[in-house]
């Protein structure tokens, strides 16, 4: 941080050190300055949406707004683990402490209606953000001590906690424009697109069917060196099915432009259609380097029935890992070992902490369930499908918390109440009910009684916000920079708030601790060390039974869309993100 000991504006920030690209930078490692305009690209969603603004908890939001027509005072390079570059910004300041963070707005950033943007429309959206947006934005506001105006082009963020993250988190913010808002409701959903300063308009849409965009070709930033070779398709449409089948089927048909396969076994078996054997679809496996993250059937452990780690630890045990990927993945998917596996911040399976990991969690050791310092890994079974072995281990875990089956072959506590609860999943989630089935049968040998139940999107989103759910469905993709966010993921807050992605209910002043320390670490061993502790805590909490992830991304796509030869290092997320992507013409 020696760079910013001076506290003068600079081109980029980094989470720790310096960016990686000069202040001269003709482009991002990922991208093709000279790749060529136009074409067209269209994805499919699952699902519907009835809202264009994502930026609140009402509604469901249709894909692309945020990312297609808002931009952020600064952007992120995902070629590095943490860098942002100016983009609304021409420049960011803060001092060594990062007590305060200044941004300067570039002259020449317009909206879409051709109104430049201002220093009033960035206070504005940030505090609206902070008190009627989203709960993910409100933990930011609340850190900022003072807000001033320090330039015609400048605003100085002055911050009332020590937060190393936070200019970074603010230079993400979505920036939008004030005027549009005035006389409306910013909580209520609406079918009134944002105006932004983005590259694309919402060119036309279908409530809950599709929405295409469309390039402004007066857009202000096509010429900035951040956005060389971005953004260069003409129209990005998605359209919304069913469930994922309907939209393979849509892509086999030649409706959609790519597909991205989630399971291995079909990637081998279901690409033999005839635009594949002609070369007008290809098959494009691309690596990444980022965690696991998070994938599985979540406790809430809101619910009594399991707020003991014993008896989730017995569900874990009868879930049969290795009969279920096998049956469903040909076996081809590693199970998901911690929350950061695959990465340098994950824990070791199996292994105690030691070091500055055991340091950061001995203040908690009297509270942290076995495991979580000794060492604890996953359960594996012989692969066999009735899995006697972990069944034996779970029916000793659910007794000793006070289960017992009776003469009728039914699990009941003291009370004389069933052990019985619904694995609540979306429409679509077709792999998730198969697992589901194949472990409700194994949950009979220990007299539970479980069921899956399938409701729509509006109604899954409802009572997910609400945790109106015994089990279901998690999955929290985590990053190499993990900060702030994590509060919103773990943090003891969403216990009791609604709205919040904490849907186990992890309540563990340990994991608030450890955020704490990733978030003030000053050099990159004790945000390793702290993130590491974080992954023994939230893994050996025993508060999802992880499932499978993939180490690649698995993506079928035009022959004409191509990207860059040059894969960052989150590379899967080219399976997601059209722009880098160009149509050869």
């Amino acid at each position: 941080m020696a760079g910013l000991a001076g506290a003068e504006p600079r081109h980029g920030i980094a989470m720790y050190g310096e960016p990686a690209l000069p202040p001269d930078f003709v482009s991002l490692p990922q991208a093709n300055p000279d790749a060529p305009q136009g074409g067209s690209f269209r994805w499919g969603e699952a699902g519907g949406f009835d809202s264009l603004n994502p930026f609140i908890t009402r509604g469901r939001p249709a894909t692309g707004i945020s990312t297609l027509v808002v931009e952020t005072l600064l952007g992120r390079n995902y070629d590095e683990p943490f860098s942002l570059y100016g983009l609304l910004a021409e420049s960011v300041d803060t001092d060594e402490s990062r007590s305060y963070v200044e941004f300067t707005l570039r002259e020449e950033a317009r909206f879409s209606d051709g109104s430049p943007v201002t220093v009033e429309d960035v206070i504005w959206s940030f505090e609206i953000l902070g008190t009627q947006g989203n709960a993910r934005y409100a933990a930011a506001w609340a850190k900022i001590a003072s807000v001033e105006q320090t330039g015609p082009r400048s605003v100085r963020f002055t911050f009332n906690a020590q937060d190393r993250e936070l200019p970074l988190i603010l230079g993400l913010r979505p920036v939008l424009k004030k005027a549009q808002w005035e006389g409306k409701d910013f909580t209520e959903s609406t079918l009134e697109a944002p105006i932004g300063s983005g590259p694309y308009l919402v060119d036309k849409m279908e409530p809950g069917v599709f929405i295409s965009f469309r390039k402004n070709p007066d857009w202000w930033g096509k010429d900035l060196p951040f956005n060389r070779g971005l953004w260069n398709l003409e129209e990005i449409r998605y359209d919304y099915f069913t469930n994922a089948q309907a939209i393979f089927e849509a892509f086999k048909a030649g409706h959609l432009s790519a597909y991205r396969e989630t399971n291995a076994a079909k990637w081998l078996t279901n690409y033999d259609f005839p635009a594949v054997q002609s070369g007008a679809v290809v098959k494009d496996e691309i690596p990444h380097r980022r965690p696991s993250g998070i994938e599985g059937l979540a406790f809430n452990t809101r619910k009594p029935i399991f707020a003991d780690w014993r008896v989730r630890e017995a569900l874990i045990l009868s879930f049969n890992f290795e009969f279920i990927n096998q049956t469903l993945n040909a076996g081809l998917l590693p199970r998901i070992p911690s929350y950061y596996g695959n990465s340098m911040l994950a824990m070791a399976p199996g292994q105690p902490a030691t070091g500055r990991e055991a340091e950061l969690l001995a203040p908690f050791a009297a509270d942290l369930p076995p495991g979580t310092i000794e060492g604890y890994a996953l359960p594996v079974s012989d692969g066999s499908p009735t899995n006697r072995r972990n069944i034996r281990a779970a029916a000793k875990l659910l007794e000793d918390a006070g289960w017992t089956v009776g003469d009728d072959g039914i699990l009941r506590n003291a009370a004389g109440e069933p052990f019985a609860f619904e694995i609540l999943l979306s429409n679509g989630q077709d792999d998730l009910a198969a697992a589901g089935a194949i472990w409700i049968e194994a949950l009979k040998s220990l007299g539970i009684q479980a069921r899956v139940s399938m409701v729509d999107d509006a109604q899954y989103k409802e009572r997910t916000n609400a945790y109106n759910f015994d089990m279901t469905h998690y999955i929290r993709s985590l990053s190499l920079s993990p900060g702030n966010e994590q509060l919103l993921y773990w943090g003891r807050a969403g216990v009791t708030e609604t709205g919040s992605r904490n849907w186990p209910g992890i309540d563990s002043p340990a994991a608030e601790a450890l955020i704490a320390a990733m978030v003030g670490a000053k050099d990159s061993a004790e945000f390793e060390a702290a993130t590491r502790a974080l992954d023994r805590v939230l893994t050996a909490g025993r508060y999802v039974i992880p499932i499978w992830y993939s180490d690649v991304s698995r993506l079928a796509h035009r022959a004409d869309l191509k990207y860059s030869d040059h894969v960052p290092l989150y590379g899967d997320w080219l399976g997601f993100m059209p722009d880098i992507w160009w149509q050869e013409q």
